[in-house]
């Protein structure tokens, strides 16, 4: 087996966007330069989330992830506000590869069988959302990470493997943004009771990091945002006016404003998890 790299794409209307504990959103620029510059360097797949869409109620990604599937060719999944067995399909026959379901599977769990029925387990990934409690258990949160639950994340992740879910995404929102590395207990205790692929999200901050995921936290794949889009981002010259005055632009008006977190490569992931003998696409 192979291990997947997966940059996220947090979207914020025309925006991508990133924060720490998945807060204090700062807006970074236009996804489709984001996701155009990874297809290059190699990523495996995409992921998109909307990150407002289950505040509204609805997903906003429709037109991009149609232009992005005529331009990028690997797979692609998208999140975010996606509440019904018409949602997913108008979403699929967009472009998206596959579906990422948060907050409208934990609302009504049979929502995951349904869609793995309907459009088969493969398409079908559950996002997991979640922050460590004092008594060294998980809880899971919804709507981008604003709403508790009351879940047991470990309880809802044996639950959607049972159910029909393809794939598993799991964000610890502790670490989510800050650089520190990857929940290895949450992603290891998930990985450990399910029999599906776990995705492992938020807090990657140098490839130590994403290598001590795969081999400490049993991760199938690793996905991060931060480490490579402050990589990315200084590659871009955005010229006035910014690619859109909603949200926080400060970052991009104070002209590339320091960062603690170094940028580094898709590449350079790869090729320190084949010196650390971790089996990976090549570039």
């Amino acid at each position: 087996m192979t291990i997947r790299v997966i940059p996220r794409l947090d979207i914020k209307g025309p925006n991508l966007v990133k924060g720490i504990h998945l807060e204090g959103l700062r807006v970074l620029g236009r996804p489709e330069d984001f996701a155009a510059f990874y297809y290059e360097a190699g990523a495996d797949e995409l992921l998109y989330m909307d990150v407002v869409a289950s505040l509204y109620q609805r997903n906003s990604l429709f037109d991009m992830v149609t232009k992005t599937a005529k331009e990028i060719y690997i797979p692609l999944t998208v999140g975010g506000g996606l509440r019904t067995i018409d949602d997913i399909r108008e979403m699929l026959r967009s472009g998206a590869d596959k579906i990422a379901l948060n907050t409208a599977a934990l609302k009504r769990p049979e929502l995951i069988k349904e869609a793995a029925q309907r459009f088969g387990s493969s398409t079908i990934v559950v996002s997991i959302e979640a922050i460590s409690k004092s008594d060294g258990t998980y809880e899971a949160y919804t709507n981008y990470g604003r709403d508790w639950t009351g879940v047991d994340a470990v309880a809802w992740a044996i639950q959607a493997a049972e159910l029909g879910a393809g794939e598993l995404l799991v964000t610890s929102i502790d670490a989510e943004g800050t650089g520190k590395g990857y929940d290895l207990e949450l992603t290891r205790r998930i990985a450990e009771a399910v029999p599906i692929p776990v995705i492992a999200c938020g807090g990657a901050g140098s490839i130590k990091d994403i290598c001590d995921v795969i081999s400490q936290g049993k991760a199938d794949a690793v996905s991060a945002a931060s480490i490579f889009h402050y990589d990315c981002f200084a590659r871009f010259q955005y010229e006035e006016p910014h690619p859109s005055n909603e949200g926080n632009t400060e970052f991009l008006s104070k002209n590339r404003i320091s960062t603690r977190l170094a940028g580094i490569t898709v590449q350079q992931v790869k090729q320190g998890m084949t010196d650390r003998n971790i089996a990976c696409r090549p570039v």
